[in-house]
């Protein structure tokens, strides 16, 4: 069996996959779950005849569509002998799902209007202040595990720095599997995976300092309680992508050690990379199992008090006295602010940066909010002077 055959088989897998991932992506395992298909109803619409329609009809479509295209990939991958079919086919299967989704959530969308499902319930809106006063503080400790890998690669590169040969071999994807490019050994070269793992460690922390003051989607019916789960999903998910960060490092420096000693392994590539990768994913499950914004997380015995605070509509309160008992609240419908089938939000007057996602898990960006658009030019302008630098010192 050549090396092309294998590496079909392992993309026909992983459009399978990605084919699984997708079609589980309306189900609230995966989404916040009054906001189908990215339209925000009343919690008692949320599994209402027009919601469980949508799901049905994405989901009878996706299947065989997700199949189709696997065989097709597989079929035209085999007699062209190119594996770069599988990357066709991944996108054109996102396509597909795309499609469906904006569909579903276009049909809700109508659904919602014509049954005016907002006209008899009270709106509001509640927010934890203490997030402010007495936020949840960065774990620095669990920061340590990336440096230690960081310091660990660059001591390993000035050891065998001064005996590295004149050219560096990088490995590379290409139609025909991994290949290898060669580049002239210099400080920056040698050193380029070391400088990938500074700036993966501060991307993380950053991205981590970000989410501990991203604004909160707490339940505005049970306040109180919500704001204590939102609290340690917050810790949990803070820790969870800085062991992340750390496993990501860790694969750098072995793919540093197969750069400055010449390794050209298809098996040590492949541990280098799988390892890491698979240990990742398996610190990354708890994100899933937590549910959108922690809400299948369980509270601990007298963890139903906080101080939260908040508004209603039609004059109602968000709070809460000493108990948390339901405030009769729906969250206010704020679908005006979200584009491309719920998964951009745009909203000038909120001073929020980070949003919690209404389609997947975790948060997104305010695009309408200026100071995303400074930290966007910003990005843009290191990643050029980084690429100017590159193709200077090569």
């Amino acid at each position: 069996m050549n090396t092309v055959l294998v590496s079909l088989l392992v993309n026909s897998g992983i459009l399978l996959a990605l084919g699984a991932t997708l079609y589980a992506a309306p189900s609230p395992l995966l989404n916040p779950h009054a906001v189908p298909f990215g339209v925000r109803v009343p919690p008692d619409k949320a599994d209402a005849p027009e919601v469980s329609e949508q799901r049905r009809r994405y989901r009878a479509l996706l299947l065989p569509a997700t199949l189709i295209v696997t065989v097709a990939a597989l079929v035209i991958g085999a007699v062209l002998d190119s594996v770069a079919v599988g990357g066709v086919a991944a996108v054109v299967l996102c396509a597909i799902a795309a499609t469906l989704w904006l569909s579903a959530h276009r049909a809700l969308a109508r659904a919602k209007e014509r049954g005016n499902w907002y006209e008899n319930v009270r709106q509001g809106v509640v927010m934890d202040t203490s997030l402010r006063t007495d936020p949840v503080r960065l774990p620095w400790a669990w920061t340590i595990p990336s440096f230690v890998v960081i310091v660990v690669t660059a001591v390993a590169g000035a050891i065998v720095y001064p005996r590295l040969p004149e050219m560096l071999a990088l490995p590379e994807r290409s139609s025909s599997g991994t290949v290898y490019r060669e580049i002239t050994t210099t400080f920056w070269t040698a050193y380029s995976l070391v400088f990938a793992q500074i700036l993966l460690t501060a991307a993380v922390i950053g991205t981590v300092a970000a989410v501990l003051r991203a604004r909160a989607d707490l339940d505005v019916s049970r306040p109180r309680s919500s704001a204590v789960r939102h609290r340690r999903y917050l810790s949990l998910t803070a820790r969870s992508l800085l062991g992340v960060a750390a496993l990501l490092n860790l694969m750098l420096l072995g793919l540093s050690g197969m750069m400055w000693s010449d390794s050209r392994s298809g098996a040590v590539l492949t541990l280098v990379i799988g390892v890491p990768t698979l240990a990742a994913l398996a610190v990354s499950v708890p994100l899933v199992r937590m549910g959108p914004g922690g809400s299948r997380l369980a509270l601990e015995s007298g963890d139903g008090s906080g101080g939260t605070g908040g508004s209603g509509g039609s004059g109602g309160s968000g709070g809460s006295g000493g108990s948390d008992e339901g405030t009769g609240l729906v969250p206010r419908d704020d679908d005006r602010h979200w584009y491309g089938a719920g998964t951009v939000y745009v909203n000038a007057d909120d001073p929020a940066v980070l949003v919690p996602r209404r389609v997947g898990i975790g948060w997104t960006v305010n695009v309408g909010n200026p100071r995303f658009l400074i930290i966007s030019a910003a990005v843009l302008a290191i990643a050029a002077g980084a690429t100017v630098v590159s193709v200077t010192v090569r």
